[in-house]
């Protein structure tokens, strides 16, 4: 059979071992069986080699990790349904598998902490010697009032000066709010480095290894976040860069964005809509405004593989979600849904 009769122009069967009810579950992933079933399942379909496709096409996931998609882990997106994350995994996962034979490669981003940094409790300390809450929100105002300050043993180990941490905190805040981002949010402490809630979600991580396999494409794995001094949504660049003395403190990842820019088409999901997704389709924009191209059509957003952060009674960002979204399509980028068959909504 043909790559032509199959489709390019039509979807492939989900593949059996695909178990849709664990995927909100954190499980091991047989490799040696699951690398012998995607052989075969090439030869039954005749599927080829990634390396023979006539354009090329990547799925970027941001940020498919546990911490975000599994019930119970420490930032799990519950979008407006509660269980947004789970629902959203198990149509990727399907959507990876029906077009096998048409994505060239998978780019996963990773979101990598560690305790001390800018965005978790222990980073600040109150006039008690007290630390903020989970999900606080620290404001310009917040600082310069002096209501959390740095703490001294965490500048000490990281080697920061604690004097020029206040003037560090101080033009933090203020480009936050002056770049229209968020204001500083401290978040429980989550993707921690080594540990099970970094580890990419066990359904989405076997759909990555039978792609591989089955197109003989080793999937790219781009780690973010690690910064002490800055928060890192976007999988291009962190929320801040420089300095109050005009230091750089953290660079944009020019190579992904020119690589994402060079394929023929870019489909993108992950988590969260309203956070580390939506800052990314910004970034990409701006770079895109920058070279002054044409390109923000060839990026396509899988909106029913995406949920907001919504935490009942604290936070809710829908709505800041729902306009990023709005703007992206104004933008010329295409909100697509994964359900309905790429042929009719994928220009290349």
């Amino acid at each position: 059979m043909s790559e032509q009769a199959i489709g390019t122009f039509g979807e492939l069967p989900v593949p059996p071992h695909f178990a849709p009810g664990k995927v909100g579950e954190v499980w091991r992933t047989e490799y040696q069986k699951r690398a012998l079933e995607a052989e075969k399942w090439a030869d039954l379909h005749s599927i080829g080699p990634a390396s023979s496709d006539p354009r090329s096409i990547a799925l970027l996931l941001v940020d498919v990790q546990n911490s975000f998609c599994i019930p119970g882990f420490e930032l799990f997106v519950g979008g407006a349904s509660g269980n947004g994350a789970v629902e959203d995994n198990r149509r990727l996962c399907e959507f990876l598998y029906r077009n096998l034979h048409r994505i060239s490669l998978v780019i996963a981003t990773m979101d990598t902490h560690q305790a001390m940094q800018i965005f978790h409790c222990i980073f600040f300390i109150d006039e008690k010697g007290d630390h903020p809450d989970p999900f606080a929100i620290l404001t310009v105002e917040d600082i310069e009032q002096g209501r959390f300050k740095p703490h001294p043993e965490v500048m000490k180990n990281l080697g920061i000066d604690p004097g020029y941490a206040k003037k560090y905190l101080d033009h933090y805040t203020k480009t936050l709010r002056s770049g229209g981002k968020y204001d500083l949010t401290i978040w429980p402490y989550h993707a921690m480095l080594g540990g099970i809630g970094h580890a990419l979600v066990s359904a989405v991580e076997e759909a990555l290894f039978f792609h591989s396999m089955a197109r003989f494409t080793q999937p790219q794995f781009r780690i973010k976040g690690q910064n002490p001094m800055t928060e890192h949504f976007s999988v291009l660049g962190p929320e801040v860069t420089h300095g109050p003395q005009g230091e750089v403190v953290a660079k944009k990842d020019v190579s992904l964005m020119e690589e994402l820019q060079d394929f023929d088409a870019v489909i993108i999901a992950g988590q969260a809509k309203s956070h580390c997704v939506a800052w990314t389709i910004a970034d990409l924009l701006e770079d895109i405004q920058r070279r002054e191209s044409d390109q923000a059509g060839k990026f396509y957003l899988l909106e029913d593989c995406t949920s907001p952060v919504v935490i009942p009674g604290i936070v809710d960002y829908t709505e800041p979600a729902e306009r990023a979204f709005r703007r992206f399509s104004q933008a010329g980028v295409h909100v697509v849904r994964s359900v309905v068959p790429m042929d009719s909504w994928l220009e290349v």
